[in-house]
């Protein structure tokens, strides 16, 4: 994002007090206190000093895709306070840098993910914190645990040592249909509240991104991952269509 500021105000401060009053107007809607909605700002590919501009407005908090690309932010940013939470598919050959750098994993589907983060995780610190994903959408390309294969992994995973089991993430499938999409939201508050009636000390659902953090919020989202409406679109080279930060 470009550095130029609005009064006194960089562009990513601007668009995190909107991403916070969007929060906060969706909360109040819903009949829910603002104070209970997290946004994690998904700096994904932007570059340190982005993050560093998003510190200064008051951002503490930032997800991550990319084992090696956390390491490296955690590293160059060390000591300023950042929450670093790994959003992305876990990579078994990547387990030892994300239980290292991170504080939280949304993005659990196998127990032997987990293993290898709980084995890795260094004793000396905080338990990591841990979602399980969940495939609320059926998609056979998507990550994510199938529905009625929650409960058994929840019940796995909460007996590992060093992991503290919070909640559950879901990732839809991109849709212009509201309906649809609260109807996959709902679907994970749902399972999360059958794993509370069950013992769980549940209390996160990571749901909502930009484009649908107001339905999230309708559905209970208590974390929301808001990486576009903060530091703007990701452009795509000509020839691969990846995406790269500008």
């Amino acid at each position: 994002m470009k550095s130029q500021k609005f009064g006194d105000m960089t562009p990513i401060a601007v668009a995190l007090r909107a991403a916070r009053a969007r929060i906060a107007t969706a909360a109040r809607i819903a009949g829910r206190d603002p104070a209970s909605i997290h946004l994690l700002a998904v700096s994904k590919t932007w570059p340190a000093s982005d993050v560093r501009a998003a510190l200064e407005a008051g951002q503490r908090t930032f997800g991550e895709n990319y084992a090696n690309e956390v390491a490296e932010k955690a590293a160059s940013l060390a000591g300023v306070g950042l929450e670093w939470h790994f959003i992305g598919p876990v990579q078994g050959n990547k387990t030892r840098l994300v239980a290292e750098c991170c504080d939280w994993v949304h993005s659990i589907d196998r127990l032997k993910i987990a293993e290898r983060l709980s084995m890795q995780r260094d004793a000396d610190r905080l338990p990591l914190q841990v979602c399980l994903q969940v495939n609320v959408s059926g998609e056979a390309s998507k990550s994510g645990v199938a529905p009625d294969e929650v409960a058994p992994l929840a019940r796995a995973v909460a007996a590992l040592p060093r992991l503290a089991l919070r909640g559950l993430m879901c990732i839809p499938e991109p849709s212009e249909d509201p309906s649809l999409l609260r109807r996959r939201f709902a679907l994970l508050r749902q399972l999360s509240e059958q794993l509370r009636a069950e013992g769980f000390a549940l209390d996160t659902l990571s749901m909502g991104m930009s484009h649908d953090l107001e339905t999230a919020i309708a559905e209970g989202a208590t974390i929301v991952r808001v990486g576009t409406a903060i530091f703007g679109e990701r452009e795509k080279t000509p020839r691969t269509g990846e995406t790269i930060s500008r």
